[in-house]
């Protein structure tokens, strides 16, 4: 493997550990068809604000999710359409292929421990 793809495929398991985080992945599902504040955020994923925003400012660095100001208030929304694509692919794999990957002895639950 050359260096370039290596470090292609070191990024892009980046990117996919953002996605692997329940919070992180429910955020984005929340932002991809409309802006949402942190306020709007915890009531429809839950989780105290602390939290929640902490997993917007990361998705944020990482250039997955943008806000927008208006007055005091904060709107965010995902980034860029891809994001929208990559989550319906994800959910045509799920369907192809959910039960596998959940009964998976390689996959543990992530909100084990």
């Amino acid at each position: 493997m050359s260096m370039k793809t290596a470090v292609a495929v070191a990024t892009a398991a980046k990117l996919f550990r953002g996605f692997a985080d329940p919070t992180r992945l429910a955020i984005l599902l929340a932002l991809v068809d409309n802006e949402q504040r942190v306020k709007d955020l915890v009531e429809k994923i839950g989780g105290s604000q602390g939290n929640i925003s902490g997993h917007v400012a990361c998705l944020k660095e990482c250039g997955l999710i943008i806000d927008r100001h208006e007055g005091r208030q904060v709107f965010y929304r995902a980034a860029h359409p891809e994001i929208l694509d990559l989550l319906h692919s994800a959910e045509q794999l799920l369907a192809a292929s959910g039960e596998q990957i959940e009964l998976c002895p390689n996959y543990r639950d992530v909100n084990s421990t």
